[in-house]
């Protein structure tokens, strides 16, 4: 019981601290009082990085400004290096050329910047619900990390979207 009791109040309390923290992380890179300078140039940096590789389709060019020599990639279909980068999304964009990526949320935490993103390869794609975190350092990116689920076609049992934040009854 008491095990229980203690469990409800701490998940009462994240969710209180939670709640007002994603309302003012829906605001892209938009600046935040409790973010560092370098935690904002982060931010921008890899915003910049994404909207020029995912939505103006110019990997290669994202590839060259924003990621470093030594780039660290976890995500299990790319190998490591900027141009396995470049080179699996020059592929991807001529094969899906409506592919479109919107950010919801940007998360920084010291050298991580974490992206909530609504994926889709065309407009009338439920797409996919993506985190994106990368790691900067001296000014780029080094590293990456991704969870990708795909967006259900029908409604969900909550009634709630994937990217949309808190809602009043």
């Amino acid at each position: 019981m008491r095990t229980s009791l203690i469990a409800a109040v701490a998940a009462f309390g994240l969710a209180a601290v939670a709640l007002p923290a994603s309302a003012a992380l829906a605001q892209q890179a938009a600046p935040s009082s409790s973010r560092t300078s370098q935690e904002e140039a982060n931010a921008r940096l890899v915003t910049a990085f994404y909207e020029l590789a995912f939505n103006q389709h110019k990997p290669t060019e994202a590839a060259r400004l924003y990621i470093g020599d030594h780039y660290i990639q976890h995500n299990p279909f790319v190998p490591n290096g900027a141009a396995a980068f470049y080179e699996y999304f020059e592929g991807f964009f001529r094969d899906n050329p409506q592919s479109r990526a919107v950010i919801h949320r940007v998360i920084v935490d010291g050298d991580l910047v974490v992206l909530h993103v609504h994926s889709q390869k065309t407009p009338s794609d439920p797409g996919q619900a993506v985190i994106d975190i990368f790691r900067v350092e001296n000014g780029k990116i080094v590293e990456h990390f991704d969870v990708i689920q795909e967006v259900p076609d029908a409604a969900t049992a909550n009634g709630n979207t994937m990217f949309d934040g808190s809602k009043a009854d």
